[in-house]
């Protein structure tokens, strides 16, 4: 048995990109990063898996957290600021694992058609975990097909934010893979005031292994999204 979590932390850049509530809630970005590495920090979960985690983020989360050991992928792309200026040292964009423990790295790779969204999967004691950010748009498909084809040989966990719901999510990895329910009373991984888009797209999936206690946690606004977090096994 392990536990897991999963959160999107959101970029700067992406928040200013497309005029995120977060961005005027946070001016100063230091200090959102700041609340993004306690709340990273006061987590007991063997396993997180971040997505949109900028290099000033990652930096601060590698000060806070000496003793885990990270995995991490470097997306080719680097966000690029369209409407404000620049307020990060490093803008480049990571997908991340930390681990309490030590864990094999197996696979770290930007998706073909989208050089920032992709899968970074590791081995922890024989159980294999994959953390991911799926396009929200038609090349979900594909990534879709080669997450599975990551996670065919055995046991595995998927964890990340995926841009569609639960049973649209169920439907396009098939049978063999369960995705995990929310509660009845679960506060939204993605809340939003408009659009037709679920509020709920960050999720937890087993492959041969049963995935429970699936519950999501509010951030306090230091994200767009909320947190995630299961037992597996």
């Amino acid at each position: 048995m392990i536990t897991v979590a999963s959160w999107n932390v959101l970029h700067r850049v992406h928040a200013d990109n497309w005029v995120s509530d977060i961005a005027a809630r946070w001016p100063e970005e230091a200090a959102r990063i700041a609340a993004v590495t306690a709340t990273v920090v006061a987590r007991t979960e063997q396993v997180i898996a971040l997505m949109e985690v900028s290099g000033d983020q990652l930096a601060s989360l590698r000060k806070a957290l000496p003793g885990r050991e990270f995995h991490v992928l470097d997306y080719p792309r680097v966000p690029r600021p369209r409407r404000l200026p620049n307020v990060l040292d490093d803008r480049g964009e990571h997908l991340v694992l930390i681990v309490d423990g030590t864990a094999r790295e197996v696979a770290a790779e930007s998706f073909l058609f989208d050089p920032g969204k992709g899968a970074l999967a590791i081995e922890l004691d024989g159980l294999l975990i994959v953390a991911t950010h799926v396009t929200g748009d038609e090349r979900r498909a594909e990534q879709l097909e080669r997450l599975r084809l990551l996670t065919a040989s055995g046991p595995a966990i998927l964890l990340g934010d995926f841009n569609i719901d639960r049973d649209t999510l169920a439907a396009a990895l098939g049978p063999e893979y369960a995705v995990a329910e929310f509660p009845p009373d679960s506060i939204p991984t993605r809340p939003r005031d408009s659009g037709s888009k679920s509020q709920f797209i960050d999720h937890v999936v087993g492959r041969g292994i049963p995935v429970r206690d699936l519950v999501v946690e509010d951030v306090a606004g230091a994200s767009d999204h909320n947190l995630v977090r299961a037992v597996v096994g």
